[in-house]
């Protein structure tokens, strides 16, 4: 929260402006930050750097991708931002291997695709196992770049798929959400649903709590593809 908006005014006109080799790695991101409650936070952090020119914006799935992804920054040169939690997360097995600004497959289904970035991956993947024993097969993707966004493969999948369902530890305005809807929009107009924060800040609570308070734990997922299933 504090790398971010405390900061805005320095990443804008020092940073960004000036095209600088900065890189930014901050924690504290979603709502897992648990008990430190609203103040520490990071919900609009995304919305508040996606839209500054030269930016660009990675947010892993767990400590590997992290490793990857700092990586990748370091050989890149430019203003990066690389969005981190505070709570342990469960690693990703079905990994692929990072490549900055392409997003990537972890399980096909012929349903629907969920779009997934952070901690969210992880959750998606636990619903897709609960959906299958449903008899309702879904494809997951990691997209771990938000700036700049897989162009080609989202567009592919809005022209595969009855609709997407993007999942992000976010505000679902300013965020992955509001950037898949902005790229089709333009490009492939699709259904495109949404499980991330619906404008309301964080409160304090352990993150398990949290999740399910806020509609982001992985019963929220399987419910919400079962029901637009239904629509």
């Amino acid at each position: 929260m504090f790398a971010t908006a405390r900061a805005l005014d320095q990443i804008r006109n020092t940073i960004c402006y000036n095209d600088f080799n900065v890189k930014i790695v901050a924690t504290h991101g979603g709502i897992t930050v648990g008990e430190d409650g609203a103040s520490h936070q990071a919900l609009e952090d995304i919305g508040f750097l996606r839209c500054i020119p030269n930016m660009k914006i990675i947010v892993p799935c767990d400590a590997y991708e992290t490793k990857s992804a700092v990586l990748s920054a370091y050989r890149i040169p430019g203003p990066f931002y690389i969005r981190l939690g505070r709570a342990k997360v469960s690693t990703v097995k079905e990994k692929k291997e990072f490549v900055f600004g392409k997003g990537y497959i972890l399980k096909e289904g012929e349903e629907i695709a969920i779009l997934a970035c952070g901690i969210m991956v992880y959750f998606s993947l636990e619903a897709a196992k609960i959906l299958e024993e449903k008899g309702i097969k879904v494809t997951v993707v990691n997209i771990h770049t938000i700036k700049p966004l897989d162009k080609e493969l989202i567009i592919d999948l809005a022209q595969r798929y009855k609709f997407l369902l993007v999942c992000e530890e976010h505000q679902m305005i300013g965020g992955l959400f509001s950037a898949v809807c902005e790229l089709l929009a333009e490009n492939y107009p699709a259904r495109v649903v949404s499980i991330a924060v619906k404008d309301r800040f964080g409160q304090s609570g352990p993150s398990q709590e949290l999740l399910k308070e806020y509609g982001l734990s992985t019963g929220d997922i399987v419910n919400t593809v079962e029901k637009f299933l239904r629509d």
